[in-house]
């Protein structure tokens, strides 16, 4: 796909190429037919080389293996190498097609995030945020871990304050990730990450168990007693479970925005208006009780993943 000097390179060229081997009448191996295949790709993508990965994928989705060596070895008639090329280009092309709508929707999602004021504009220097809103979860270690990244970011222009649009952003972005995964696949980097998901699980064993659950209500009347009469009763189990969520199987209030915006929704929901004094303990136990069942429901659906403190 083209736009002005801007070519995406997605898989269209591939398409349009003429996909017959040169000599129609000769055989060739496994081994030649995939020669001349990469020569014909590269050739149609201005020379650039495909990644391996995306090559083996393609082979797999016509049925060979990438160390199929009997394919290689194997004599292949004309029009059975004729039709297995074609097959396999459009593979490519598919592969491309494929990586290329991933990769927009990625660009285009975090451009958006990034976009805070909404003027269709960022700076370049956004990039490095960007990196870090994909993350090790998209393969793309810190700068603390993978220190040859400031080099890359550095070599793009990373730091500069010129503004980019959305295209130029996705443009800038795609060279970054493709000279980060060069420098990766020469010195590779093990991540080992240290997260704790919470999923609801603990909490509803706490609330299983009436015992334990009336311990932390009776902490609650604790925090009631030494407070203010005028303090609200869902403000005052709020700022309870702000600072003792952890202990009970809550994600800490300080993990995140997501857990900030878990609070906010479920005692949103609640909406109890009365003041700590006015409620008595059978009231704030079941009060307690359903706030933290709402909690479980939510977390269950949608765990949070949280990095422990080092």
């Amino acid at each position: 796909m083209s736009d002005g000097v801007l070519t995406v390179l997605d898989g269209t060229h591939l398409r349009a190429t003429n996909l017959s081997p040169p000599d129609s009448n000769v055989a060739l191996t496994g081994a030649e037919l995939l020669d001349l295949a990469d020569y014909t790709v590269s050739s149609a993508l201005f020379g650039l080389a495909l990644p391996q990965t995306l090559m083996s994928s393609a082979l797999r989705r016509i049925g060979i293996r990438d160390n199929d060596d009997v394919f290689r070895r194997t004599e292949l008639a004309p029009d059975q190498a004729s039709q297995t090329i074609k097959l396999y280009i459009a593979a490519i092309a598919d592969e491309l097609q494929e990586d290329e709508d991933e990769f927009a929707m990625i660009a285009e999602n975090l451009f958006t995030d990034l976009d805070a004021e909404d003027k269709g504009k960022i700076r370049k220097s956004e990039i490095r945020n960007a990196l870090g809103h994909m993350g090790v979860e998209m393969g793309v270690p810190s700068i603390s871990e993978f220190p040859l990244l400031n080099t890359i970011l550095k070599k793009h222009g990373a730091d500069g304050e010129e503004e980019l649009g959305q295209a130029q952003f996705a443009l800038l972005l795609q060279c970054v990730l493709q000279d980060l995964e060069d420098a990766l696949s020469e010195k590779r980097v093990v991540l080992v990450q240290n997260i704790r998901i919470v999923d609801g699980s603990k909490l509803s064993r706490l609330l299983a168990d009436e015992k334990q659950f009336s311990n932390v209500v009776e902490k609650i009347l604790q925090e009631k007693q030494g407070g203010k009469d005028s303090s609200g009763v869902a403000q005052l189990v709020r700022s309870f479970l702000e600072k003792n969520g952890s202990e009970l199987g809550l994600p800490p209030y300080e993990a995140n925005e997501a857990v900030v915006l878990l609070y906010d929704s479920i005692f949103t929901e609640i909406g109890n208006n009365k003041t700590a004094s006015a409620v008595d303990r059978d009231e704030l136990f079941n009060l307690t009780k359903g706030i933290l069942e709402k909690f479980a429901e939510q977390l269950e659906a949608n765990p949070v993943y949280h990095g422990l403190a080092q």
